[in-house]
């Protein structure tokens, strides 16, 4: 499955962003690309155990 998706071509990304384009319209394209980001974003950091980590500091911080 991540060979196939590694392996999209410039016309298979322009067809994408074509119909998204047509679904959601050009004035709320940036907004969904923004969200999609952050959302991508914090799916990494929570992979990472970034938020557990924080979490802890901010206990311990808080603790002295």
């Amino acid at each position: 499955m991540f060979g196939y998706i590694a392996n999209i071509g410039i016309p298979s990304l322009i067809l994408i962003l074509v119909i998204a384009l047509i679904v959601f319209g050009p004035g709320k394209l940036p907004g969904v690309g923004k969200a999609l980001g952050e959302s991508i974003h914090g799916f990494k950091k929570g992979i990472a155990g970034d938020d557990v980590q924080e979490a802890e500091v901010k206990e311990v911080k808080e603790d002295k």
